[in-house]
């Protein structure tokens, strides 16, 4: 058994060395990259084709199809991609990942300590951020194929090992052997780039023959969907489909080619004499001509996908639906599409402080995740709106005009305000839940007529909003009046039950949190009202 260490310390050490350097430098360009490359996502996938184009770049950019696809879901399940945007992303990012065992199949090997140096060196000495990332982008190549080489180095004796060999035979015969090794290995990993650096590097030292290599190449392609089956735990409908639709796309590629696989193995000897060029070859080929293969019925494929997995998508766009620059010249059109964009925001947080205080008073968490969404939705949108509305004050407004514009940026505020209170909410909720904390029938009393009031006045805002019709003002106004009588008579009434010992006291430090908060979000929908009633206009909202 002892023999065998150093093989089997090798093989680890080499491994974490290459998964490690490959974070590296996977981090070093994504921070260089900065935000472009969430944007590249967001806006360049207006065709299947273009997504598939920006897919490869940003993977072959960042060295990681998982992050790609992560993020891809993320994107799907805020709302950002519809699914075949997300299908064309994920073809894309298939491709971009075949550079790692590209670059493993160069030998670049002797380039590791060098490369180790000097971008050690540059992180060291360098003073701008941007220089420190680049040198860890050089040391996490270096480390990249360092590791490489180590795995190498310690897997030479296996070529005398006869148990080695009747396994690599059996693998060269049995390609769903192979196949299953390489999912199961990926899935357990989460890197596909790794699975195939280390066959590209087993097949450069001759421990592997090309039938093996790709049988287990093959099966690196579905275990890499792992990641992204993982990463949709959890989320919208929309995002586990755009899971499922990789898991699909990369078996389908996988069973295609298995039925060809001895003329696909015969073709790809032709492609170069070295045998570990021709598995990288191998590697990216199989990824070009599923993509190839499949994009011309991206739609009918994602069609299948949301047949085989039924339901109402519930996700909420987080992007804009109103906002248009090219209404910028005519402000009055560009400023009730503003409004209209607003009052989506308030419904938005008024359907957010429902699913909170609902989670709240049941000791259920399942309303949670969507409010944590529609949170999300609202900053986006808040910082959406204050940013058309700045280029909109460039233009040339009337008086009446500034001032409905200046009022809708402060209403905004105060929306994304009401999200910030409901998201504390939503946290006391988790917290009640997590620590089962009681609530006598009389404070849960309380806190309904107190809720109630805040929601009726909270709806009443964004409906004067929407309507422009200010004759309940002054009734608005009135209730804020009740709703911070009733917050002070509740503190003082709970005050009253701790020190008689007849409230929980962790329970009665989260009833004051409660009442506090939604005191509050009767302040922003005061401020919303006041907003509206101070501005003069005759502009309303079309139905």
């Amino acid at each position: 058994m002892s023999a065998y260490l150093p093989l089997v310390f090798g093989l680890v050490g080499g491994l974490g060395l290459f998964l490690y350097g490959m974070q590296l430098m996977a981090d070093g360009l994504q921070k260089i990259a900065g935000d472009r490359l969430r944007r590249l996502l967001e806006v360049l996938t207006s065709t299947p084709l273009i997504g598939v184009l920006v897919g490869t770049g940003v993977t072959m950019l960042i060295q990681s199809s998982s992050a790609t696809t992560v993020m891809v879901v993320g994107f799907v399940n805020a709302g950002l991609l519809s699914l075949k945007q997300a299908i064309s992303l994920i073809m894309g990012a298939n491709i971009g990942t075949t550079v790692t065992a590209f670059m493993v199949s160069l030998k670049l090997t002797d380039l590791a300590l060098p490369a180790i140096g000097i971008g050690f060196l540059i992180t060291l000495v360098g003073k701008k951020k941007s220089t420190r990332f680049l040198g860890q982008t050089v040391l996490g190549f270096g480390l990249l194929f360092l590791g490489m080489k180590v795995m190498g180095d310690a897997m030479q004796p296996l070529r005398e090992n006869i148990y080695f060999t009747r396994l690599i035979l059996s693998l060269s015969q049995k390609p769903l052997l192979g196949m299953l090794i390489g999912a199961v290995f990926t899935a357990i990993i989460q890197s596909s780039s790794a699975t195939t650096g280390l066959v590209v590097t087993l097949a450069s030292e001759g421990l592997l023959d090309l039938n093996a290599a790709l049988a287990i190449i093959l099966g690196s392609n579905i275990g890499t969907t792992a990641t992204a089956m993982l990463a949709s735990i959890g989320t919208q409908l929309a995002a586990k489909r755009a899971a499922v639709a990789h898991l699909l796309f990369n078996v389908f590629g996988v069973a295609l080619f298995l039925v060809f696989f001895r003329p696909f193995a015969a073709f790809v000897q032709t492609t170069h004499p070295l045998l570990q060029r021709q598995v990288a070859n191998a590697h990216i080929l199989f990824n070009i001509i599923n993509t190839i293969l499949l994009l011309p019925f991206i739609g009918l494929f994602a069609h299948t996908v949301e047949k085989l997995i039924p339901g109402e998508d519930r996700t909420e766009r987080i992007g804009a639906l109103y906002l248009d620059e090219r209404l910028m010249n005519t402000p009055s059109v560009a400023l009730g599409q503003a409004t209209r964009e607003l009052v989506r925001m308030g419904k938005l947080a008024l359907t957010m402080l429902e699913d909170v205080y609902t989670a709240f008073v049941t000791s259920n968490s399942e309303n949670l995740a969507p409010a944590a969404h529609k949170e999300e939705t609202i900053n986006y949108l808040e910082h959406a709106i204050v940013e058309y509305l700045a280029h909109l004050s460039q233009k040339s407004l009337s008086d009446e005009q500034s001032g409905r514009l200046a009022a809708l940026l402060s209403m905004s505020s105060d929306i994304e305000r009401i999200g910030d209170q409901a998201e504390n909410i939503g946290e006391l909720a988790e917290y009640r839940i997590e620590h089962h904390l009681p609530f006598s029938d009389e404070a849960a009393a309380e806190l309904e007529d107190m809720y109630d009031k805040v929601h009726e006045l909270v709806s009443a805002a964004i409906d004067m909003l929407e309507t422009n019709n200010t004759e309940k003002a002054t009734s608005i106004l009135a209730n804020e009046d009740e709703v911070d009588a009733i917050e002070k008579t509740l503190r003082l009434q709970h005050i009253h039950r701790l020190n008689a010992g007849t409230c929980f006291p962790a329970s009665g430090i989260i009833f004051l949190d409660l009442i506090s908060n939604l005191e509050r979000v009767a302040d922003h929908a005061t401020n919303i009202t006041e907003a509206v009633a101070g501005v003069e206009s005759d502009e309303t909202l079309d139905d």
